[in-house]
């Protein structure tokens, strides 16, 4: 499994073996969420547009500039749904098209939020995928 996108011009290829892991916050975490998951919620997402973040840490390639004291990281964000810290739905597959976290919440099928940020060095293309709590 595998995602690709273009970022000002480069290709980004996103796969199992590129991804530093899935870091989730606190003690949290969710059963049934996987890279597959992820990567193929990401094929699906009809808007999935990467952009600029800038964070303290510098990627492990070390061969980004330094700007303003952080460095530059092509990210993207979304939501995905559980019920008993179990995976059900995320917000940007095809089964998410035609409800809400409201209504899913109001039928009993899910409890809980997350928000998982895709997080891809602009210069080697490494990525890491962090998953944490919130509320909708």
């Amino acid at each position: 499994m595998e995602y690709k996108f273009s970022h000002n011009g480069k290709e980004y290829v996103l796969t199992k073996e590129n991804c530093d892991g899935i870091f989730f916050d606190d003690e949290a975490t969710v059963s049934g969420l996987s890279m597959d998951i992820i990567l193929d919620a990401l094929n699906e997402g009809e808007e999935v547009n990467f952009s600029n973040e800038y964070y303290m840490g510098k990627c492990s390639c070390n061969s980004q500039e330094e700007v303003n004291k952080s460095y530059r990281y092509l990210e993207y964000h979304f939501f995905i749904y559980t019920k008993n810290n179990q995976y059900v739905i995320n917000t940007i597959g095809n089964e998410y098209k035609h409800t809400s976290f409201n209504q899913l919440f109001g039928f009993g099928k899910v409890d809980d939020s997350y928000i998982v940020s895709v997080t891809v060095c602009p210069n080697c293309g490494e990525y890491s995928i962090s998953v944490e709590q919130c509320t909708v």
